[in-house]
């Protein structure tokens, strides 16, 4: 008998709660900052999606027979090691595997092995006929992932790193990858927060169209 009543404050709740505010929240989002709203999707030069500014992503080789671990891509710049990246190419859809960072200590033996095999392949990847890494180049967000294990940049200091070998696998000059990498080097935000750093999808996508005007 009551029935009618008891229910209106569940129903206004309801249509308040579960649709007005969120139309509300949507639709000003989307007028306000559609790019953020929608995700912050990166478009390739042909305006295809391929990504979010926020999300990381592996740029490797196809698996061969019997590999159980995929190998670099060397013709791009490579983020931060995760295993929460899914695998990908500069223009294709990713998927997300799971986020998180190891959570071992610092004197951990799995992560110091990790991280010693990590800098000994950063090494090698990245020396040239020309150019030698040495130890002391290696920055450590070349050998440890960040704490959700999806972080998209790496800093300067890797991408510099990483700046011969990708000229010569892609058969352009140290002195174009270098404006290249200095021209998606973003500062610390308001001058003095949290550190530079470099996009590695958006600076792939300009790899990518630097390499197709030959």
């Amino acid at each position: 008998m009551c029935s009618g009543p008891a229910s209106a404050p569940s129903f206004v709740l309801t249509l308040v709660c579960g649709v007005l505010y969120p139309l509300a929240v949507t639709g000003i989002a989307q007028l306000a900052m559609p790019g953020k709203a929608n995700g912050s999707e990166v478009t390739d030069a042909s305006g295809k999606v391929v990504g979010s500014e926020l999300i990381g992503q592996t740029y490797h080789l196809p698996l061969k027979d019997g590999e159980e671990t995929a190998e670099p891509d060397l013709r791009w710049f490579q983020p931060r090691p995760s295993n929460g990246l899914g695998t990908n190419s500069v223009n294709t859809q990713y998927s997300i595997i799971l986020s998180g960072a190891t959570n071992r200590s610092g004197d951990n033996a799995d992560l110091i092995k990790w991280v010693t095999d990590a800098k000994a392949a950063v090494i090698k990847d990245n020396s040239t006929a020309g150019y030698q890494v040495r130890p002391s180049d290696v920055p450590a967000d070349a050998v440890t992932s960040s704490g959700s294990g999806l972080d998209p940049h790496i800093s300067p200091e890797y991408a510099k790193l990483q700046v011969h070998r990708v000229a010569e696998r892609n058969k352009l000059t140290v002195a174009q990858v270098d404006e290249l990498v200095a021209a998606h080097t973003d500062g610390r935000v308001l001058g003095f927060i949290g550190e530079p750093r470099v996009n590695v999808l958006k600076l792939n996508i300009a790899l990518k169209a630097l390499v197709a005007k030959g």
